[in-house]
């Protein structure tokens, strides 16, 4: 059951869909109590969840004999 909402089309209520030319990275169409709204969310060209570190920061710590490679994990494991 496809639905089009403002030209666009979804492939049902509360179901989230990716839109690569809006400004951002998904939009789904919400329906409560009779009431349709379309909602936008995400960041655009994101690829995926930030990674906490990098290899190069890990080197970096590793080299200068730091278990963690960032202030706050040292902090975090100096409290523990």
């Amino acid at each position: 059951m496809a639905i089009e909402y403002r030209g666009e089309k979804f492939s049902g209520y509360n179901k989230p869909k990716r839109t690569p030319k809006a400004s951002k990275s998904h939009a789904v169409l919400a329906k409560e109590n009779g009431k349709v709204k379309l909602i936008r969310f995400g960041q655009q060209g994101v690829s995926g969840a930030g990674k906490k570190t990098d290899a190069k920061s890990k080197a970096r710590a590793k080299a200068n004999g730091r278990k963690y490679p960032n202030m706050v994990d040292n902090m975090w494991a100096a409290n523990r």
